[in-house]
């Protein structure tokens, strides 16, 4: 089975958490801090294997998770930090947050990485909350959350050139004639069922990607026919040979199918209207054929070259190939998402949104005062609630985010429930 989009979820390892710990030093009093921070959580990345061809592994497995970092040690050890999970993908893996979403990277070269869920930061250890205060602190910091998110994976296919038309009209014995692809061909619709791809050599040594599409049909872009799966591998392409069935053995009319193909791509997306495309007359070895390339001819724009072929015999087939070489020669790689410079190397860094500095507060159906938000989540699952200094510390990082003042002005009143997450305090005056 070919598998080309998948929606996964994946998460970074959690930092290690710091440690509270302490030397037996004679003039300190309960001897001097000696807790290490834990170890950086590892990150989820994306590297491209040229020899994958499908998402296939990601239809067993919808959930990766890098490991943690190593707690921290006493005598100020730091913990180890977690080895990076990485997974591989074939090239041509676009990267989404969501269906429709953001693109978050992607990839097309063999080694290229993408750094989409980063592991949490290591906590910090006591011996990073000494003051002249307080020389022997009793807090610490557990590890941050490593990123969580849903991602949607679609795999487009690379190639120079892609044969595009209604089921039937002969891509696949093409395809088969001009490389050494051996694509299924039978005489019945949607043989092809995913993309095939093979490498074509003109006699003057030159060498492109030619990908045979499956059969379009009207409809394909509103999702007709699997019409969004067969689509998004035209994307890719540089060159759009158009392949149009000039016999109407079908009992088609090869200049609607001509006008139903170029309608589908236009209404898909208006950027392959930008791509190149040549026509071809396919099946010129039987009868009608000619006749019908007349009056083809007359309903097309001059400027439109249009090259006779019969695949089955492999007639016009020279001058075909040296076309689609030409045209390939010109024209430049279209790019399907604008990267930054500084991107343009083989890793990509996917640049995280920032978290939003803030909180929201809401009401259950009990009354109780809800908090949320990232950074007081975040910060909620870095303290270490069985130590009272900690408590102290998240109670004034709370304070200094303005929780209090905010709940106050919400109407909170002593003794009133507070939540966040699952845990419930007291609103204190």
């Amino acid at each position: 089975m070919f598998v080309d989009h998948v929606k996964i979820s994946i998460k970074g390892g959690d930092g290690g958490d710091g440690m509270v710990a302490f030397r037996r030093e004679k003039y300190v009093p309960n001897g001097g801090p000696a807790g290490g921070d834990g170890g950086r959580g590892g990150s989820v990345i994306f590297e491209v294997e040229e020899g994958l061809r499908t998402l296939m592994d990601f239809r067993y497995k919808r959930f990766f998770k890098a490991d943690r970092g190593d707690h921290g040690q006493s005598k100020g050890m730091h913990g180890r930090g977690a080895e990076d999970l990485i997974i591989k993908v074939p090239p041509g893996t676009v990267v989404m947050a969501e269906e429709g979403g953001p693109v978050l990277a992607d990839l097309v070269e063999h080694g290229q990485q993408a750094v989409i869920a980063k592991g949490g930061r290591g906590g910090r250890g006591n011996c990073r909350f000494v003051t002249p205060q307080n020389p022997a602190p009793e807090l610490s910091e557990k590890g941050e959350p490593g990123h969580e998110i849903d991602v949607v994976l679609e795999l487009k296919v690379l190639a120079d050139v892609g044969l595009v038309g209604f089921p039937s009209v002969g891509k696949s014995t093409l395809l088969s004639v001009v490389s050494a692809a051996k694509p299924k061909i039978a005489a019945y619709h949607f043989t092809t069922i995913v993309p095939n791809l093979g490498m074509v050599e003109t006699t003057d040594h030159r060498s492109f990607a030619m990908a045979d599409l499956p059969g379009l049909i009207e409809g394909a872009s509103q999702g007709v026919g699997l019409g969004h799966q067969f689509l998004r591998h035209i994307e890719r392409t540089r060159v759009i040979v158009h392949v149009i069935d000039m016999s109407g053995i079908e009992g088609r009319d090869p200049y609607e199918d001509y006008v139903t193909i170029n309608e589908e791509l236009r209404q898909y997306n208006l950027r392959l209207t930008e791509r190149p495309q040549l026509v071809v007359a396919n099946k010129m070895d039987m009868p009608d054929s000619e006749e019908n390339l007349a009056e083809f001819r007359k309903k097309l724009p001059e400027d439109v070259k249009i090259f006779p072929i019969s695949a089955l015999s492999r007639k016009g087939l020279n001058e075909l190939l040296f076309a689609i070489a030409d045209l390939l020669d010109v024209t430049e790689d279209f790019l399907l998402h604008e990267m930054d410079e500084e991107e343009s190397d083989k890793t990509v860094l996917y640049k995280h949104t920032s978290e939003r500095e803030g909180f929201d507060i809401s009401r259950d159906d009990d009354g109780a005062y809800v908090l949320s938000g990232s950074s007081i989540e975040r910060l909620f699952k870095m303290t270490d609630f069985s130590r009272e200094d900690s408590i102290r510390r998240f109670a004034r990082q709370l304070r200094g985010m303005g929780v209090d003042e905010a709940l106050r002005e919400r109407g909170a009143e002593n003794g009133d429930t507070v939540r966040l997450l699952e845990f419930e305090f007291e609103f204190i005056e």
